[in-house]
């Protein structure tokens, strides 16, 4: 899907046709999920080598910086929550040239989607340097707020395991840790490209493109403290939900262990009156054999019943019940 956008002069955002050559000039291409027709209209369109929108549909690209004469590309991990247990990061390939600004993703996505009609005052197309700034920074955003997200359903789980060791609850346990591992990745790259930015504010030789006031320095600097927010919160959930599977690790094996000391005990118990009915249920003379049914009987209940309770209270005194 191909959208364009320009911001107008009384701050409204107005949508173009890609026959509109003349007037595209500080307007924003937004692709998503992009045909290789659309691909193929926007190269022309704005005299741009088609690969470097390709790069950003590799679903496994890597967050990075290049530049090339009139172009910079920047590829950044964006945060995707697919539902309420699972999140993942999607490359958002965001390309700079002298007069236009491009996006590109596999997916449609919360980031994106935030700069539309209702929002168009907060942001200028024409203006690429600060958009950009703006899609990075509320990418940093929503890794916080799916973090909380994360933080609240990660507590569910644990009162849920709380209650019952259920498969389905360290399954989802783990699936949680999976997303922080995505993240975590995701945001050091990102730091990584923004600190190359910051790098080049001073680089003249790319004023063209991007040139950098007081504003957006401070801006940048913004995302930057955001994204080392973000990244240092991953980490620190990281490591509680880390440590919080090793104790149900082992609060499952201690359970299990119970439960085998219990039976064993059980089993050592059951032993003594088994073993007592065998030896007089041979086939061969025996104690009591001619001695009156019921009585015989009984002397052997008790036994069994005396023999069963000394085994049974040394077992307890030794705690392995």
């Amino acid at each position: 899907m191909l959208q364009i956008f320009k911001t107008c002069e009384n701050n409204t955002l107005k949508e173009l046709s890609i026959v509109e050559k003349d007037t595209v000039k500080g307007a924003w291409f937004n692709l998503t999920r992009p045909t290789g027709d659309e691909i193929k209209q926007v190269a022309e369109v704005i005299n741009l080598d088609p690969d470097y929108l390709r790069d950003a549909l590799d679903s496994e690209e890597r967050s990075r910086l290049e530049i090339e004469e009139d172009v910079m590309l920047i590829i950044t991990n964006i945060p995707l929550m697919e539902d309420e247990n699972t999140f993942d990061t999607l490359p958002l390939g965001i390309i700079l040239t002298p007069n236009h600004i491009v996006t590109v993703s596999l997916k449609e996505n919360n980031i994106l989607s935030f700069f539309n009609q209702d929002t168009s005052k907060l942001f200028h197309t024409d203006e690429r340097t600060k958009f950009l700034f703006h899609i990075l920074f509320r990418s940093t955003k929503f890794y916080l707020r799916y973090l909380n997200r994360i933080n609240s359903r990660t507590d569910q789980i644990e009162l849920e395991l709380r209650r019952t060791m259920k498969n389905k609850a360290l399954f989802q346990l783990f699936e949680v840790q999976k997303s922080l591992v995505y993240f975590t990745t995701a945001l050091k790259d990102n730091g990584v490209v923004l600190e190359k930015l910051m790098r080049l504010r001073q680089n003249i030789n790319l004023h063209h493109i991007f040139k950098l006031n007081e504003e957006d320095e401070d801006m940048l600097e913004d995302v930057i403290i955001e994204n080392k927010q973000a990244l240092e919160m991953v980490e620190m959930h990281r490591n509680i939900l880390e440590s919080m599977m090793d104790a149900f690790a082992s609060i499952i094996s201690n359970n299990l262990n119970m439960v085998m000391k219990f039976l064993t005990s059980m089993t050592i118990i059951l032993a003594i009156p088994t073993m007592i009915a065998s030896f007089w249920g041979m086939n061969v003379p025996v104690p009591m054999a001619h001695t009156h049914h019921y009585a015989a009987f009984m002397l052997i209940i008790i036994t069994s019943f005396i023999g069963t309770s000394i085994v049974a209270a040394i077992l307890a005194k030794k705690n392995l019940f």
